[in-house]
């Protein structure tokens, strides 16, 4: 059974379910035509004013038929989701599962969630575990590649996205995605090391670009740290499930997020940082917190559909990138 979800979920009770996860946003933006996506879901009735991530997880759903059940996160992620949940349920597409992240990072309420999707799902969260040890050394390795992009100079910033993006679902096959990035590793570890120029933080949800990463290393910047990205591929040293799913910080509030981006900016000698937000998104709202806490120029990218930079955005990233050559 293969078992989508709107953002990333607690991955390991789909595998102790038996089943292949699958992160319907990773399927959605690398469709050779995500437009035609988008465009379905407006010819159902989707306002053209709506977030994009959300029409196309929807377009994707109806067009493509990736999968056998739906998990949609009604509390943790973007309020549109619950009207997306309920659009499918008029559809009678497929059966629908739904996830909480508690704002208030509340233990007890998380594990009650955890407990009660992998019931859903026919396992345990003791099943679920099981998995999260089995996964550890995956994880690990991601770290290392996450490492190898700012400490090394490696990995280039396009590379650590793709790679920590895909952390959460694995491409739906963590085996085989494990042996793919062993030869990544090894090849990468040949590599000369580079220093760029500029080193840059990306902050907020992947961006719906396509060659962002590209166009700042033409510039002379890299990506040293993909915030959200790196929170998919779980980075950090977790006694259990639930507390590894307590630290990721994206369904939780901006403070949160701020304290682990502020330490690892920090620690990667970051020089600048480009914060995304995607069109007709609450998230937007956060940049006002952000710009507040953080020391380093900051400039604010806003994305609408998936594509290339456009014009005024690449005119915009060169004039931040020259500044902060020139500090």
């Amino acid at each position: 059974m293969k078992i989508g979800f709107t953002t990333t979920i607690p991955v390991e009770i789909i595998l102790a379910a038996g089943a292949t996860p699958l992160d319907l946003n990773n399927i959605f933006v690398t469709h050779p035509d995500a437009a035609r996506l988008m465009r379905r879901a407006e010819s159902d009735g989707y306002p053209r004013s709506l977030c994009s991530w959300i029409k196309g997880i929807y377009g994707t759903v109806m067009e493509l038929a990736p999968v056998d059940k739906l998990i949609i996160v009604t509390e943790g992620d973007c309020s549109n989701t619950t009207s997306m949940l309920e659009t499918f349920q008029i559809a009678g597409s497929l059966p629908i599962l739904t996830f909480n992240f508690p704002h208030s990072r509340d233990r007890a309420r998380l594990e009650s969630e955890m407990r009660r999707l992998a019931l859903d799902l026919g396992t345990t969260l003791e099943a679920a575990e099981r998995v999260r040890l089995e996964l550890l050394p995956l994880r690990k390795k991601l770290r290392l590649l996450d490492e190898m992009t700012w400490n090394a100079g490696k990995v280039t910033g396009a590379e650590n996205h793709l790679w920590l993006v895909s952390s959460s679902d694995f491409c739906g096959d963590p085996v085989s995605f494990e042996k793919k990035l062993d030869e990544f590793l090894k090849e990468a570890e040949k590599r000369p090391s580079s220093e760029s120029r500029v080193r840059l933080a990306f902050a907020g949800v992947p961006p719906i670009f396509s060659d962002l990463y590209q166009y700042l290393a033409l510039q002379g910047a890299e990506v040293m740290l993909n915030e959200m990205q790196r929170q998919f591929s779980m980075p950090y040293d977790s006694p259990s499930l639930v507390d590894q799913y307590l630290s990721y910080t994206y369904p939780y509030d901006v403070f949160f997020r701020l304290r682990d981006l502020e330490m690892e900016m920090e620690k990667r000698r970051i020089h600048g940082l480009i914060h995304y937000v995607q069109s007709f998104c609450h998230r937007g709202i956060e940049d006002l917190v952000l710009r507040s806490k953080i020391s380093v120029p900051v400039l604010t990218l806003e994305g609408d559909a998936p594509g290339p930079l456009d014009a005024r955005t690449r005119l915009r990233i060169d004039t931040f990138v020259e500044m902060i050559g020139g500090l």
